[in-house]
């Protein structure tokens, strides 16, 4: 039985359990390796002090989804096809254009992550672990066939793992939680450290997610859903984001404190993710450095797979492009691929791969609130003037970061 006439069937409670699912995948992007990267540099460098940083992300990361699962909801399509259905042809092309690199980028970066992991923790080479990332990644896909529940329950799974490990490296690391608590609320910028409050921020709004979460809905959505049933569905979608984007809050927060009181407290550089893993052993022992990897791995093969799902939704969505699932997922992995085939520098990749979704960026955000606004897609679900204001202020805040951010770097 499909799961949207599940939903329909059952009673209240049950269908809220049973709704859970699509923002716990949406969530694997915000722990992705390029949050590793910026958390891991931002804790190592200015200690505690960018804590709020991750919390001001969080709380525009969980509006933007809520808006994401609401056209879903509401208008029965996905943001990729709704584009293609409701915009000019020439604006639909630039959205997806924009749409497509921001999914091969973002495969770059989580590629490149889940690679690190497999080399770290097995020993192969970097091109070789590249390749077994492809292998896991298409086989974890592989589960689709048997319905989107599974793939769920599969990544939530995964994303619970990251948790675990990230509890037992704030166990080991011994923060000083006055001053954590502290400067997860008081707002601080350190000199010199623009930059990295402005990567750990542009690391968190992701563009393919915006696409993806509102195709993920529809699972849930029985066809001929009375008007209440959607307006519960998406209440119950509510719960979801809040329990899902502040799980990954947790993991991203983590991050940063377990850097800051093992790095910044005994003034270590620390500038990648494999100093970090060869740094932890004599800071805290083998369990620690342990940990760190499977982590590592655990994020970057999660996102890997999420990242492919959305490639191949944009694929297919702005202009209908309907090549078989192999082909869609090859070219959206192909870059990646590339690039540690060719033993690229994987820091620069990395960077280069940020820099790219913040030029991509305003493809998926500014659609989504146009959108969203439209009584006639959308009817009582539709935006209220203080929605569309608290979302074009999260857009004015994010792309202001962003700008600094590109800004900054090509000032050197």
């Amino acid at each position: 039985m499909k799961t949207a006439t599940y939903l329909a069937a059952v009673p209240a409670r049950r269908s809220w359990l049973s709704s859970l699912g699509p923002a716990v995948v949406v969530a694997v992007a915000y722990v992705d390796p390029g949050n590793f990267a910026a958390n891991l540099e931002g804790g190592a460098r200015f200690g505690y002090s960018l804590l709020w940083v991750l919390l001001l992300s969080n709380l525009m990361a969980i509006f933007l989804q809520r808006q994401s699962a609401k056209l879903g909801i509401g208008a029965g399509k996905d943001l990729a096809t709704l584009c293609g259905e409701q915009f000019r042809p020439g604006v639909n092309r630039l959205l997806w254009l924009l749409a497509v690199i921001a999914a091969m980028a973002t495969d770059l970066a989580e590629f490149l992550g889940a690679a690190l992991g497999f080399y770290l923790l097995l020993g192969v080479p970097l091109w070789l672990a590249g390749l077994l990332t492809a292998v896991v990644t298409v086989s974890i896909l592989a589960l689709e066939r048997y319905g989107q529940r599974l793939l769920e329950i599969v990544i939530g799974t995964i994303v619970a793992l990251i948790g675990f490990c990230y509890v037992i490296e704030l166990f080991l690391a011994k923060p000083d939680w006055p001053q954590v608590l502290a400067h997860t609320v008081i707002p601080r910028l350190p000199a010199g450290s623009i930059l990295v409050a402005v990567a750990m921020l542009g690391a968190t709004v992701m563009p393919h997610v915006v696409f993806l979460h509102s195709q993920l809905v529809l699972d849930r959505r029985p066809q001929g859903a009375s008007a209440d049933f959607l307006r519960q569905l998406f209440r119950w979608e509510c719960r979801d984001i809040a329990l899902a984007m502040n799980t990954a809050f947790f993991i991203n927060w983590a991050m940063v404190v377990v850097a800051a009181a093992v790095f910044h407290r005994q003034e270590i550089a620390v500038n990648s993710l494999t100093g970090a893993y060869h740094s932890l052993q004599p800071m805290l022992g083998s369990l620690a450095q342990l940990v760190f990897g499977i982590a590592l791995l655990a994020s970057g093969l999660s996102s890997s797979v999420v990242g492919t799902m959305s490639g191949q939704l944009v694929l297919k969505g702005f202009i209908g492009l309907d090549l078989p699932v192999t082909w869609r997922r090859l070219l959206v992995m192909g870059p990646a691929l590339a690039v540690l085939l060719w033993a690229a520098d994987p820091l620069q990749a990395l960077v280069f791969s940020q820099a790219v979704l913040s030029f991509a960026l305003p493809g998926a955000i500014v659609p989504l609130l146009l959108l969203t606004r439209r009584r006639d897609l959308l009817g009582e679900l539709a935006d209220r003037p203080w929605e569309q204001l608290l979302g074009w202020s999260v857009v004015t805040v994010v792309l202001a970061f962003n700008g600094i951010l590109l800004l900054s770097g090509f000032g050197g």
